[in-house]
């Protein structure tokens, strides 16, 4: 939960980039009241998370049939019951559990009738995934309604929307954050054949105190899904928010005319998706006196053409109007009139390139990166028009990750210290931000084979795209010696118009015509050969394989004889 003062425009709360800078001047005004759906099912002892709570990781975590097991014995009061079980009888696979855990699979199997019998051999998968199917049945028969009588396994979602349960029907990847969406859901529907809601029938059980209750009425923000968009923010009528780009630069950029298109959104009491944090949500006075609420420090609008729910009729408008993804998918985009479009981080935060970096392939390291930090994020949904494929990851050299944006690092800047500041552009003449449309990589020569720095492993050789180049000690003897099944661990490297980066000598290079008249590409006589595991660039995974595969550092690379 948060509990914020609403602020004037000028004390907005931006995050810092580096050393997590805030500067807060509140007002006296009415306390913003906001909970996340995992706030609140932790507040309920609904979700309980692991050793460390409801953390960010445990959210993200994909839910396992234990976890769907427990949840439907707590939502039917039988949970102590299941913990304090001391048969002996259980599943084969108990023994991977605590023992906590086996007590509630020895319940479960003592119990049949509850619907957990194992997924055959007379073991339990506890640590296998399920799906939004599965956890919607054990949904509907914690409400009363039994597989089989009232539904089918196969019309599970469909008899679940029926009864007011559908938020996360969509889901194709069931984390535990789906968890407290869905089951908040039931909560809030009656049990079959009375009015009573299932939150009510736990209070009277003694497992929900009743004085929390209250919390379930709250009006909430809400996820919806489309093909074309993905997840977006609506309020709770089902009506599309967005940001407006400009407003990176200035928050009051939405003014007279545009506000009769845009109107603001505002709120005080209310809840969000389990996807989001409370404490990403905030309250500005603008400068008409007007209070508007803003998520990561982007103020929200409606646009006045959406007619009805789920319309998204504003999406891209200008290419500067965005509808609000979870975390904004790690990806905004600010505008200024000297610097057009430029790419940000989900807090409005300018992200750059270094046009002395090459594909997949950082040369900031050191005392650069005090000045550049890198910027991450480990899931990108671009705003519309920008292309989500672009984005990647590099392995830095410290093992770190470090997002790309068309193969090329992305930094922030130690002197941006709001939304909006864009003082790192043209630093040096070789730092600067990105515009997505018009960005095609940097200006410094992108070889066929360069080089790329390891803290291990020292220079290498990199294809053009950053991935780590090997050489196969056998083939000392025999050029040859990578033949069959070592061939499919270990694919050639080959390039008919093979370039070199200025760092190289280009008569080091060659060609080997292999026995199977297959071209491989050689270094110093050496073949050359990518390894399978290695999947992004800066990744070195093959380094020391069996003791005879190795990267190639130019300066210790003995020519082959």
């Amino acid at each position: 939960m948060i509990n914020v003062k609403k602020v004037i425009v000028s004390s907005l709360v931006f995050m810092g980039i580096a050393a997590g800078i805030t500067a807060v001047s509140a007002v006296a005004a009415e306390p913003l009241n906001v909970k996340s759906e995992a706030d609140i099912a932790g507040d309920l002892g609904i979700l309980q998370g692991d050793g460390s709570g409801l953390t960010a990781e445990y959210l993200n975590k994909s839910t396992t049939r234990l976890q769907a097991a427990v949840m439907s014995l707590r939502l039917k009061g039988l949970e102590s019951e299941a913990l304090a079980y001391n048969g002996t009888a259980n599943f084969k696979d108990a023994s991977g559990v605590s023992k906590d855990n086996q007590a509630i699979l020895g319940y479960l199997k003592a119990h049949p009738a509850l619907g957990w019998q194992g997924t055959g051999d007379d073991t339990f998968e506890p640590m296998a995934g399920i799906t939004a199917q599965q956890y919607y049945k054990v949904l509907l028969e914690s409400l009363g309604y039994g597989q089989g009588s009232d539904f089918q396994y196969d019309d599970v979602l469909a008899f679940a929307a029926k009864n007011g349960l559908s938020k996360i029907a969509g889901i194709k990847s069931f984390k535990n954050l789906h968890i407290a969406t869905a089951t908040l859901e039931a909560l809030k529907a009656p049990i079959k054949g009375t009015a009573k809601t299932l939150a009510a029938d736990l209070s009277e059980k003694g497992k929900i105190s009743a004085s929390k209750l209250n919390v379930l009425d709250s009006p909430a923000l809400d996820l919806k899904q489309s093909d074309a968009l993905g997840s977006y923010l609506t309020d709770a009528k089902g009506m599309t928010l967005y940001y407006f780009t400009k407003d990176a630069a200035d928050v009051n950029s939405c003014v007279d005319s545009c506000l009769a298109n845009w109107p603001i959104f505002n709120a005080n009491n209310f809840t969000v998706p389990a996807e989001f944090s409370a404490a990403d949500f905030n309250v500005f006075t603008r400068a008409d006196g007007k209070d508007q609420l803003t998520y990561k420090g982007w103020p929200l609008y409606y646009f006045a053409k959406d007619q009805k729910p789920g319309d998204t009729v504003g999406d891209n408008v200008g290419k500067v109007w965005f509808v609000i993804k979870p975390s904004n998918g790690g990806i905004a985009i600010g505008t200024k009139p000297d610097l057009g479009n430029y790419l940000t981080d989900a807090s409005g935060m300018a992200l750059y390139y270094y046009d002395k970096d090459t594909k997949g392939v950082s040369n900031c390291s050191g005392k650069c990166l005090e000045k550049w930090p890198v910027f991450y994020s480990a899931a990108i949904s671009a705003p519309t028009g920008v292309n989500s494929a672009d984005f990647g990851t590099l392995v830095r050299a410290d093992g770190s990750l470090q997002t790309t944006y068309k193969g090329f690092p992305l930094y922030y800047w130690v002197d941006d210290k709001k939304m909006g500041d864009t003082t790192g552009q043209d630093v040096g003449h070789v730092w600067y931000v990105v515009d997505p449309a018009k960005f095609s990589g940097t200006k410094a020569v992108n070889a066929s084979v360069k080089t790329s720095k390891s803290d291990a492993l020292g220079t290498y050789l990199v294809d053009q795209n950053g991935m780590a180049l090997y050489l196969f000690t056998k083939d000392k003897a025999d050029p040859n010696s990578c033949v069959g099944p070592c061939l499919v661990n270990w694919p050639i490297f080959y390039d008919e118009n093979l370039t070199v980066s200025a760092d190289l000598t280009a008569s080091d290079f060659g060609v080997l015509t292999r026995n199977d008249g297959k071209k491989q590409s050689t270094y110093k006589g050496w073949p050359l050969y990518y390894w399978v595991k290695d999947h992004l660039p800066g990744e070195t995974t093959g380094q020391n394989v069996g003791k005879v595969w190795f990267v190639l550092d130019p300066s210790h690379t003995e020519a082959r004889q």
